[in-house]
């Protein structure tokens, strides 16, 4: 059977990744704020005083019901598919793999990531029609809510879990099929962890 591990680290200043077929990138984090063109604001600027008034940007508010991450407790399996497994401690993620069923490890405490800058790390493992995916995020103002994962077979959602306490980091995690003939290096192209108000809270381009 065909499998493929990648390992992808990035914050806004440095990158560092552990495991095999490393690749690490490093890129700033972009917030979803709202911008207004030099134009538009001398058009605002030029309106009359009720009309500047209407135009005010209203400030973005928390979405109802927006998801936040599932707490688990130190050591505690959640099991994603069958045979791939992720838990926490306060060390880091820990998780398995139907092909590598001996625990893997990434740290948070070993200096290879800034919890004060925020980032997305990635592992990924894919058999000959399955992907497993998942990795750190950390450094985000807010609360974490979802998580986006652009790939060959298209967007796919997954999960977010973190330890207790507002840790500042936290684990993602998803599971898609392979589509024949596809590129196993090079499957998921960004990952985008977002708010509870829908903006970005930390993001990985790997391409």
């Amino acid at each position: 059977m065909k499998r493929t591990l990648r390992y992808l680290a990035v914050t806004a200043v440095t990158a560092a990744v552990v495991g095999v077929a490393t690749v690490s990138y490093a890129a700033p984090a972009k917030a979803l704020h709202d911008t207004v063109t030099k134009a538009g604001a001398a058009r605002v600027a030029a309106a009359p005083a009720w009309k500047a008034r209407a135009a005010t940007t209203v400030k973005p508010t928390a979405r109802k019901n927006a998801p936040t991450p599932r707490i688990v407790a130190p050591g505690e399996h959640v099991t994603a598919a069958p045979g791939f497994q992720l838990w926490l401690t306060a060390e880091g993620k820990h998780w398995t793999t139907p092909t590598f069923p001996e625990p893997q490890f990434r740290s948070v405490v070993d200096g290879n990531i800034d919890p004060n800058t925020p980032g997305v790390s990635l592992q990924s493992e894919t058999t000959e029609n399955r992907a497993y995916l998942s990795g750190l995020y950390y450094g985000g103002k807010g609360t974490a809510s979802a998580v986006e994962i652009q790939t060959q077979a298209g967007t796919v959602h997954g999960r977010l879990i973190e330890l207790p306490g507002r840790p500042g980091w936290g684990v993602w995690y998803a599971t898609t099929h392979l589509e024949p003939g596809g590129d196993p290096v090079d499957f998921v192209s960004q990952v985008t962890v977002r708010d509870t108000e829908g903006r970005i809270y930390a993001r990985l381009t790997t391409r």
